[in-house]
């Protein structure tokens, strides 16, 4: 059967090469016959800030968190795979990506259960950087994300099948105007080749049997 996979997006400007990136994996998903949840975090008016209403309970992680927090943790629950689109800044996630991990991604939704919700998902980030590989490198940018998005979120929610990939030299700016059509359509295949990688020519590995810091309560994920 095919995969649900929700798409998330991270870039204010619908015209940007993260938006063209997003926009090609989006049509190579449904090619494949799968269904696609298109997350656009900017378009959607998605507010990163955690307020009262959205902060964990460590005493209750039953806590009934805001009606929007709630619908975006219906969509998580729903994918298949989850692939986020992102630039990085700063050494960074945009402010707004890493305000909804903060929010949806909260205590005994996404982890706090001896029985990880989320097990059995594929997650890629794919990130978009400006510099050249032996930059990045060079500044352990990767290796920065990767402790982030893969060891301190990922793998800590119960999704040992995650991956970060990184588009590099995503800056345009440098490239000669004439050289940057042919510049884009290289980023774009080589994002629906990452894809193809990480995804599409993947076996799916079954459920994650890791658990959280509740071990003592075994409890059914509900």
């Amino acid at each position: 059967m095919a995969a649900h996979t929700l798409l998330v997006l991270a870039h204010p400007r619908t015209d940007s090469l993260t938006a063209q990136v997003a926009a090609r994996l989006h049509a190579r998903l449904k090619d494949e016959g799968g269904t696609v949840d298109v997350l656009d975090l900017y378009a959607e008016g998605f507010d990163p800030a955690l307020r009262p209403e959205d902060e964990p309970d460590w005493e209750n992680r039953e806590k009934v968190y805001s009606p929007e927090v709630r619908a975006h943790m219906d969509r998580v629950l729903a994918a298949d795979d989850i692939v986020v689109v992102f630039p990085v800044w700063w050494f960074t996630p945009p402010a707004i990506l890493k305000g909804w991990i903060d929010r949806v991604w909260n205590y005994g939704f996404a982890y706090g259960r001896s029985r990880p919700r989320l097990a059995g998902k594929r997650l890629l980030w794919l990130a978009l950087m400006g510099g050249t590989p032996e930059e990045i490198a060079r500044l352990g940018m990767t290796d920065a994300l990767g402790l982030m998005l893969v060891t301190g979120i990922s793998e800590f929610c119960g999704l040992p099948d995650a991956s970060l990939r990184v588009l590099h030299g995503t800056e345009l700016s440098g490239v000669p105007v004439e050289l940057r059509v042919g510049r884009v359509a290289e980023l774009l295949d080589e994002a629906e080749r990452t894809l193809t990688e990480e995804l599409l020519g993947a076996t799916p590995t079954t459920a994650a049997t890791a658990t959280t810091e509740n071990t003592e309560n075994e409890e059914p994920a509900r």
